[in-house]
């Protein structure tokens, strides 16, 4: 499989950042309860596949968010082509920035790639904002909802119109365009509004040194920015290193190299005083 040209080239100068978000069909199942279903392999009239999925390059515009999805496909369980396009943005990026993604979407994305025959596709960095959310806040919910309507002025995630609910699923598998239509804005936005959720939570994750992607010799931070103030000191048990603070986002850098002399260093080695 071909590797997409590159294009749409990220603000970043470095990796090739690529937000992304699916959505999938229901297991259609017969059941004889609404609670506490155990739903056997011979009761499944039809099986998830991905229903579309929206992507964008990390500092595009937003006209650029990129878009596919089974409105016009003859067999909509068939996802192939769907998969296709997906497959080359993930084969071309660097690192990954998802909602639950690690969870859900690449785990569904893999599952539908080896059961269309696809090899896997190149590996990356993973950024999940819920990850981030979890491990670092203490937010009433981690769900991509709560946070963009507290966090994001710009892009919120929608809530859905015409079709509420699971409603716009059904008319979707039922070949409704206007379903169809609003599936399409509601799945661009998720990417949109997750986007800014990334940018305001990001100063807070150190999962990924960003500066190793830039062959430049500034130290090139996280957000896209050059400029820093130091900040002050960090301490080991045997270390002293600076740490810079930067004046774009805020997030903190530290120096690598130790402040403290060989003397230092071989006075701290001694222990503590016996009293």
């Amino acid at each position: 499989m071909a590797k997409q040209k590159k294009k749409n080239q990220s603000k970043l100068a470095g990796p090739r950042v690529l937000l992304f978000d699916i959505e999938t069909a229901p297991i259609i199942a017969h059941v004889w309860s609404l609670w506490e279903n155990n739903v056997a392999l011979n009761q499944i009239v039809s099986d998830w596949h991905v229903l579309s999925w929206s992507a964008k390059w990390l500092g595009d515009p937003p006209d650029k968010v990129m878009y596919m999805d089974q409105r016009n496909a003859k067999n909509i369980e068939d996802d192939k082509k769907l998969l296709q396009g997906i497959w080359d943005l993930l084969n071309e990026a660097d690192v990954v920035i998802t909602q639950n993604g690690k969870s859900f979407d690449t785990k569904k994305l893999n599952a539908r790639f080896v059961l269309q025959g696809f090899q896997p596709p190149g590996s990356v960095k993973h950024i999940d904002t819920k990850i981030i959310a979890g491990k670092v806040f203490g937010f009433t919910s981690n769900k991509l909802e709560y946070m963009t309507d507290k966090l994001c002025t710009k892009y919120k995630k929608l809530k859905h119109k015409k079709f509420p609910g699971h409603e716009m699923w059904t008319q979707c598998l039922a070949g409704n365009l206007e379903a169809w239509k609003e599936m399409e804005i509601y799945n661009k936005y998720d990417v949109l509004s997750l986007e800014e959720l990334y940018h305001i939570l990001i100063p807070w994750d150190n999962s990924i040194n960003f500066n190793l992607y830039h062959d430049e010799e500034d130290h090139v931070c996280k957000c896209g920015s050059t400029e820093f103030h130091k900040n002050g000191f960090y301490y080991t048990s045997s270390g002293k290193f600076q740490k810079h603070k930067c004046k774009q986002c805020g997030a903190e850098h530290r120096d690598k190299q130790n402040l403290f002399s060989k003397e230092k260093r071989a006075s701290l080695k001694m222990g503590t005083p016996k009293s």
